[in-house]
């Protein structure tokens, strides 16, 4: 391997700076740089300056390509202190020009006979005035090839050549000649500079790093869904979103009717994923969380973890669809009566009868069915009216079924069903309930879940969260809930099997992306193994990939954190890294009395470093180290609870326990395990958690002894 930066002293913690007289190489990097940003600014100013007078031929269709328009122009913007490109592949590919631009399959070839090829590859497509290629995006076919080329398998990749950046200034490069015997792979320091590069604020895209086997994942097909079991600090999050932004390039007419969408535990966690996406120009992607996704009643309430966890269990499904069928006659005993004119005609309680048995022996919604029940009852009254010699047509049929007998007919022997009121009546009236439950749950169960209090109406009931997933399940028992055509779920290990089912009919026709880590997984019903969660996500055929390599956290902090592992996950092997840090881990024991202004002293001390910096601690902790952070006049803001811009731009985060999954902080300093470990029946699983979260250092402050399970 070859390198050079503008600066000798280029290193991975400081890049380079640029030279007066930089090498020819690196200089001709930057004549193209700038060639490109020039071309994309002219791609932007092309789209800007579109005439879009009347282009859609009405007002729906004029929205819409003004719509795509700013998407496409928001798509091309080019942030300044971004790299255009990253890494650079001269090579001889089968179908060089199609792979560029995506048109050619997925396998990118060899091949000898043809001329050498240069392609740079960097976060979108970029051509100049001919449509050639200038940058190519990195999610096209040759793209790959800078990914997963090696020495045993160059992919027709001669030489690959990564660059080193100072915000949006190209500093160095770093060269692999691949076809080159006489050379030894050895570690890429710009890489390695990539990877451990402080970071403050929002998470980044990964384009510049992504490994083979991340790679793998990210190019999965969109008919196939897989499952990542993901230790910490191997980039599972990530590689989910960027499947996302592959997807979109490979099949984004498809994905754009069907539209994509990420579930995450917690607000927090996607304001801290927010631009990852945005930055790779994608703007249409959903973002949310499993509450709001079934918000379909108002949360004012909480569940105890017993209750909670007896509401996710899956056969509250069972008991919902007994509910909800619960109120059709399968026995009328009134016969249908319809007058038209001067005509009387009848339909008799048994036919009624045979035409509800007929509708519940399908397997239809239970509105649909009720739908279907008018135009039926309808049909049989033409019936009548052929055999008697009339010549009725479809617009009498419709007439029929909309008349005030059938109406009426129907709403006796097939009620409509309010899905709230319906979880409402469940879990308020015991006898509903015993009825609905007999042989799924247990007499004490139902007890457990049923309100002590019932409600006067949907808008005063005390909904748990847990209880706005059954309404939501009984919607989808009422009327199909629509599918999309991609989801990613992440931190998947914490949803109960009704949470599940939820998340999986948004993707029931669709694919999806699960990330989790069954190491931790924090809620009272939280998953052991994937093969259950994946059955209740209604994706059982998913493909199961393990990422074991860590490429963030320190191995020191990682071994510290696995001890914990047999004890929460026996059946977890402990992940290991790439990186070596020395003195990342701190463990300082303190004054019982002394314990939040230590902890305060110890973030003061990290603030002394590059980077973000986390205080975590058990959540009843939080008040009180906020003022001891306020006592030493630290600057923070309290995670889940300061918004706004000044809030954003603190580098210190006080972080409760219970919000700290998904997010990651260059340096970490932990309050009292142990509290951490109260707090909670997952109370182990959190503090795993909370250890992992940090990139570069970790410092433990106690006063009371250590959890025995971490030694």
């Amino acid at each position: 391997m070859s390198a050079y930066a503008a600066d000798p002293s280029f290193d991975a913690r400081t890049p380079a700076s640029p030279a007066p007289d930089p090498d020819p190489a690196l200089a001709a990097e930057r004549a193209h740089l700038d060639a490109s940003r020039a071309a994309l600014r002219r791609m932007r100013e092309d789209t800007e300056a579109l005439d879009l007078t009347d282009v859609g031929g009405n007002e729906v269709s004029n929205k819409l390509v003004h719509s795509l328009i700013q998407d496409r122009i928001a798509a091309l913007a080019d942030l300044a202190d971004t790299p255009l490109f990253f890494g650079r592949i001269d090579g001889r590919f089968a179908d060089a020009p199609e792979v560029a631009t995506g048109t050619a399959p997925v396998e990118v070839a060899a091949d000898p006979s043809r001329p050498l090829e240069r392609f740079w590859i960097g976060r979108r497509h970029v051509h100049d005035n001919h449509g050639d290629p200038m940058v190519v995006d990195w999610r096209a076919p040759v793209s790959r090839s800078f990914y997963r080329a090696t020495r045993i398998d160059p992919l027709g990749v001669e030489l690959r050549r990564r660059f080193g950046w100072t915000g949006g200034t190209l500093t160095a490069f770093e060269d692999e000649h691949l076809t080159d015997a006489a050379e030894h792979d050895a570690k890429s320091v710009i890489l390695a500079a990539e990877i451990e590069r402080p970071r403050v604020g929002p998470m980044r895209d990964i384009v510049a790093t992504i490994q083979p086997e991340q790679d793998e994942i990210v190019r999965a097909d969109l008919g196939e869904t897989v499952c990542v079991q993901g230790a910490p600090g191997t980039g599972k999050t990530a590689v989910g979103l960027h499947r996302v932004a592959w997807l979109l390039y490979a099949h984004r007419e498809r994905l754009h009717r069907s539209g994509t969408l990420v579930v995450g535990p917690n607000r927090s966690f996607l304001d801290y994923i927010q631009q990852v996406l945005p930055a790779l120009g994608e703007v249409e992607v959903g973002q949310t969380t499993v509450e709001d996704l079934v918000a379909r009643v108002p949360v004012k309430a909480a569940d105890s973890p017993e209750a909670g966890r007896l509401k996710g269990d899956a056969r509250m499904a069972e008991v919902l669809r007994r509910a909800v069928w619960s109120g059709v006659v399968d026995a009328p005993t009134e016969s249908l009566l319809v007058v038209r004119g001067s005509r009387r005609w009848r339909v008799p309680s048994y036919d009624v009868e045979e035409v509800v048995a007929g509708l519940r022996s399908r397997d239809v919604r239970y509105g649909a069915a009720r739908d279907m029940l008018h135009q039926r009852l309808a049909h049989a009254v033409l019936v009548q009216m052929e055999r008697a010699g009339e010549s009725p047509d479809d617009r009498v049929q419709d007439s029929v079924a909309r008349s005030r007998p059938v109406r009426d007919l129907v709403n006796a022997v097939w009620p409509a069903v309010d899905p709230a009121k319906l979880v409402m009546r469940l879990l308020s009236d015991a006898e509903f309930l015993a009825a609905c439950a007999n042989g799924v749950l247990t007499a004490d169960e139902q007890a457990l879940i049923l309100w002590t209090k019932p409600a006067r109406g949907v808008g005063s009931a005390k909904w748990t969260a847990a209880d706005a997933v059954l309404v939501d399940e009984a919607a989808d028992l009422v009327a199909r809930t629509p599918s999309l055509g991609h989801v990613v779920v992440d931190e998947a290990q914490d949803l109960s099997a009704m949470q599940c089912r939820a998340v999986g009919r948004r993707c029931s026709t669709g694919s999806a992306t699960v990330l989790g880590d069954i190491a931790q997984g924090t809620t009272p019903w939280a998953a052991t193994d994937w093969p259950t969660t994946l059955r209740h996500l209604g994706r059982t055929d998913a493909r199961l990939e393990e990422l074991t390599r860590g490429f963030r956290v320190p191995r020191e902090i990682l071994d510290f954190a696995s001890r914990l592992l047999p004890h929460i996950a026996p059946g977890l092997a402990p992940a290991s890294s790439v990186r070596e840090a020395p003195g990342s881990l701190a463990v300082h024991t303190v004054d019982p009395q002394a314990v939040d202004k230590a902890a305060a002293d110890e973030a003061s001390d990290l603030l002394k470093l590059e980077g973000s910096v986390g205080l975590i601690a058990a959540d009843a902790q939080i008040p009180a180290l906020a003022a001891a952070l306020r006592d030493a006049g630290l600057r923070h803001r309290i995670l889940g609870c300061d918004d706004g811009p000044e809030a954003e731009a603190a580098r210190l985060s006080l972080v409760p326990a219970s919000l700290a999954k998904g997010l990651e902080f260059d340096h970490i300093a932990v309050a009292e395990p142990t509290a951490i470990v109260e707090a909670e029946p997952q109370g182990l699983r959190r503090l795993y958690v909370v250890l992992t979260r940090a990139v570069s250092t970790l410092a433990v402050v106690h006063s009371r002894p250590l959890p025995p399970e971490l030694g």
